[in-house]
């Protein structure tokens, strides 16, 4: 495994992960009206919540990076344990608007922003795991998938 290439790609899914945040809130709140993580007052750039998901979707991807980087040199067919459990936090952060007293518009347009940085972070650093992979006939060792 290529250490480099894997936190490199790491550090570019952080940043597509946080611009599927900001996109997320500018769509819904500046095309569709529905106040997303602010009050409808605060217009479609919103407040420092926009940025505090866009952070919180950033470090999701690093820690992410730091999980599969740890599945692989620890653990047989790390990346169906990586799928899983990516899978499943997606799932978790898709739900957990439900949990608020938010109107059902919110909570829906909340639950769809954190279920596309769940899939782009899931499949961009499945894409980079592979890339990263150290293939080879040579002496050294490879890493079996």
């Amino acid at each position: 495994m290529n250490a480099s290439k894997l936190w490199a790609g790491g550090l570019a899914t952080a940043l597509v992960a946080a611009l599927v945040a900001l996109v997320g809130i500018v769509v819904f709140r500046g095309v569709f009206g529905i106040h997303v993580l602010a009050p409808e007052d605060e217009g479609t750039w919103g407040d420092a919540s926009t940025v505090q998901l866009m952070l919180a979707a950033a470090v999701a991807a690093l820690v992410a990076t730091g999980l599969v980087h740890l599945l692989l040199i620890s653990t047989p067919r790390a990346l169906s344990f990586f799928g899983w459990i990516v899978g499943l936090a997606t799932i978790v952060a898709a739900v957990a608007p439900f949990a608020t007293d938010s109107d059902m518009d919110s909570m829906l347009a909340t639950a769809a922003i954190n279920a596309v940085i769940g899939i782009a972070i899931l499949s961009l650093l499945s894409g980079v795991v592979s890339s990263a992979a150290e293939r080879g006939t040579g002496g050294g060792r490879t890493t079996q998938w």
